[in-house]
């Protein structure tokens, strides 16, 4: 009897300590955790750049660290804010600033990680408390990200300006277009207007506005736009371009109708 019972004792250890490995592993893998980072560029101080990376610690917090390089010395502030880099935004989440070690860490509970991963916003490091116009970098995050899918088209020149360059269309997770302009044989100082226009380079008499871009810095040569819609408020997505009749018009003046200095056939055309 005595073996007996010892063999049960041994079997009924043996079975508790099965059941106790499967329902742990079952407990850990019911938390799915995920983790996201986007790079943070360099904006007005040179040499500064990072990345913010979104952690699901739990289903009802997530941790936001940021990592800094190159940044100059104290504390900066940092924060969450609307709309993508280019459009601009207010702050919809203020960060933990980033310490003398170049790391930031914030734990969020009043938006999810799905909610934050969806988000249309951007993710900006400022200077100090005493220089928040100055932005040491800052990153697209959330359904702002930029996806591989681009196009580039070329821009020829009109005329005797000698500027010419391209227009890059770049897809963003959410599916709205980053357009940049680049253009070179601009003048250090002037800004140059830009749109999209209804129809080709060939339209007779020119076709009309249908989204006005950001004007060109003469000394970059760039321009930078998101588009989520037209100007009528017609929303237009990235694959909508790739199929758009349009083109491309670079100004010389400071309106959309004055001389055009080079032009190029988008989507479609």
């Amino acid at each position: 009897m005595i073996k007996k019972r010892r063999i049960v004792s041994v079997f009924t250890t043996l079975f508790l300590g099965i059941g106790l490995m499967i329902s742990g592993g079952c407990t850990q893998e019911s938390v799915q955790t995920g983790s996201k980072t986007y790079n943070l560029k360099v904006k007005d101080v040179l040499g500064v750049s990072g990345v913010v990376t979104f952690v699901e610690t739990s289903p009802t917090v997530t941790t936001i660290n940021i990592t800094l390089t190159g940044a100059p010395a104290g504390t900066h502030p940092a924060a969450l804010y609307s709309n993508s880099v280019v459009e601009g935004g207010t702050a919809k989440l203020i960060l933990k600033p980033v310490d003398e070690t170049g790391k930031s860490s914030t734990e969020v509970t009043d938006i999810t990680y799905s909610e934050l991963i969806a988000f249309d916003g951007s993710v900006k490091v400022l200077k100090s408390d005493t220089e928040l116009g100055t932005v040491l970098a800052q990153g697209d995050i959330g359904g702002n990200e930029l996806t591989n899918t681009k196009k580039s088209y070329n821009l020829t020149t009109q005329g005797n300006s000698g500027v010419a360059g391209t227009a890059l269309f770049e897809k963003r997770v959410n599916g709205n277009t980053l357009v940049t302009i680049s253009l070179t044989g601009t003048i250090a100082g002037d800004i140059y207007p830009a749109s999209i226009n209804l129809g080709s380079m060939a339209t007779v008499g020119g076709g009309p506005v249908v989204a006005t871009l950001q004007m060109v810095d003469g000394i970059t040569g760039k321009s930078y736009t998101n588009i989520k819609a037209l100007n009528s408020d017609v929303a237009i997505m990235y694959n909508n371009w790739m199929a758009y009749d349009g083109y491309v018009n670079i100004y010389q003046s400071s309106v959309l109708t004055g001389p055009v200095i080079c032009h190029g056939n988008i989507g479609a055309n």
